[in-house]
């Protein structure tokens, strides 16, 4: 079991891969969420601000 998962002497190289393989296909899963909560949160805030700016424009 413990020269399959050594791969002879290239089992690092190769477990380091698919673990850098790994944590890449999950960030590229990852960005676009945190994008659009981003975009998402600053579209709302932007919202809120202009609604506050016609408030006091209709109040002076």
């Amino acid at each position: 079991m413990m020269d399959a998962l050594a791969m002879g002497k290239y089992g690092v190289y190769v477990w380091s891969s698919y673990g850098a393989f790994a944590v890449f296909l999950l960030w590229d899963w990852l960005a676009p969420r945190f994008q659009r909560r981003r975009l998402l949160r600053g579209i709302e805030q932007r919202a809120r601000r202009d609604s506050a700016r016609e408030q006091k424009k209709q109040n002076a």
